[in-house]
């Protein structure tokens, strides 16, 4: 059974016209609604999601992130690779050693807003 209510206008709801050409003049335009839906795609894989948790705490080598997540060199080097092309980390290397971090705190902040937000905090 669908539980959803669908509301339609009327013509008693004319005063909100003013409201909707606001919103539609504010909008986002396509293409940063399409780099907005890309930025969540990457951060929907369960694999990504602890990789940044753990760079949210510190910066890690990616030998560092093998070993936090149990997984092999080359599939981490792949999930940064990805995460680095959507700027949402960045590497920084020492001698042949690259640490990585998130690229900016606009990333905590999404990441950590999110998590609260599950917490209902």
């Amino acid at each position: 059974m669908d539980n959803h209510v669908t509301a339609a206008c009327d013509d008693t709801c004319a005063g909100t016209e003013a409201d909707i050409d606001s919103v539609k003049s504010k909008l986002v335009n396509e293409t940063t609604a399409i780099e907005l839906a890309d930025l969540f795609k990457a951060l929907g894989d369960p694999t990504r999601v602890k990789m940044i948790h753990a760079l949210v705490q510190s910066e890690l080598c990616v030998h560092d992130l093998t070993q936090v997540l149990g997984m092999g060199q080359s599939a981490v080097s792949h999930q940064l690779r990805l995460l680095r092309n959507m700027r949402i980390v960045k590497r920084r290397k020492v001698g042949k050693t690259v640490y990585y971090s998130l690229d900016d705190d606009h990333v905590e902040q999404i990441f950590v807003l999110t998590l609260q937000h599950l917490k209902h905090e």
